[in-house]
């Protein structure tokens, strides 16, 4: 039998990659996995970009998986990840439905479409005990060096960290070693901006997100219990609207850093993405300014793509 193919819809933030694989699943009468890092955690809505909104096409909600699937402070990784993602498409195909993959997480985009064997990360005595004499500020900048910033979602606490940069240490070294070849073949869209109009959409995504509450999410996500210096380890969101909120930076301070922040992250997106394609991954560009119905309409030539 020949394998199903994969529809993949990625991009940059704020490219509008969610509803164009929702009306792609909805004609297709299939299913959404997101491939986002932060969208796995319930109540980080807003801060995460969730915008659930976009599931609903013509009036009926189009399914999606690995979205609301773990508690704030837990410690997801792209290990489950991969676990996670496998079950979802067995449990999608296994009902003769098509999956769309959708999400701007490079690292979890590649350990989906590639198939990289990957098992629990050992513990590394030696590496443990050099980072066991670095102070937390230097663990901190290891860590953000060794992930995306929107992946980084661990805590102050000096053993968590330390457990973190021994994961991410273990995944880049060892991630690429041995492929399990994925069951289904994957076609990988990407949607794209110019850098100007990319920078507009996403301050004018964050204005919208903060008149929406988000900075109230941040708060009730503090009174909660979660402490406020781990959830900045939530992304840059969630780390500069926890300094406002504590009294540390004024908003226009939080906004401006904020925004920089996030602009500089679709810069580094772009560049995860270009890597991909060096190593081999072949992405069929989209531009962003065609309309919703040219964008789904090319994504729904994936089967004859897929041959090339």
């Amino acid at each position: 039998m020949s394998k199903p193919i994969l529809p993949v819809i990625t991009g940059p933030t704020a490219s509008g990659k969610t509803i164009v694989a929702a009306h792609v699943a909805s004609t297709l009468n299939g299913e959404v996995i997101s491939a986002d890092s932060r969208q796995v955690y319930r109540g980080m809505d807003l801060g995460t970009g969730k915008d659930l909104d976009d599931f609903i096409v013509d009036g009926k909600q189009v399914p999606y998986h690995l979205i609301d699937i773990a508690e704030p402070g837990y410690e997801y990784n792209v290990y489950e990840y991969q676990q996670d993602f496998s079950r979802a498409f067995a449990d999608i195909a296994g009902r003769k439905k098509q999956a769309v993959l959708c999400g701007g997480t490079g690292l979890y985009v590649e350990a989906a479409i590639k198939g990289y064997r990957m098992k629990k990360v050992p513990e590394d005595p030696v590496l443990r005990a050099k980072l066991s004499q670095l102070p937390m500020e230097t663990l901190t900048a290891m860590l953000s060096k060794l992930r995306p910033p929107h992946n980084i979602t661990d805590t102050g606490d000096r053993k968590r960290l330390i457990r973190a940069i021994e994961i991410a240490v273990y995944e880049n070294e060892h991630m690429h070693e041995v492929q399990n070849y994925p069951v289904f073949l994957p076609v990988v869209f990407a949607i794209a901006y110019p850098r100007n109009v990319i920078r507009e959409r996403i301050t004018r995504r964050l204005e919208q997100r903060l008149a929406e509450g988000m900075i109230d999410e941040v708060k009730k996500l503090l009174s909660s219990g979660i402490k406020p210096e781990q959830l900045s380890f939530y992304g840059l969101e969630y780390r500069y609207l926890t300094q406002y909120v504590n009294g540390q930076i004024s908003y226009s301070e939080m906004f401006n850093a904020l925004n920089t922040a996030i602009h500089q992250f679709a810069k580094r997106q772009m560049t995860w993405f270009r890597r991909m394609e060096k190593k081999g991954t072949k992405i069929h560009w989209i531009e962003g300014k065609l309309s919703l119905e040219e964008k789904v309409d090319i994504i729904l030539h994936f089967k004859s793509l897929a041959k090339k």
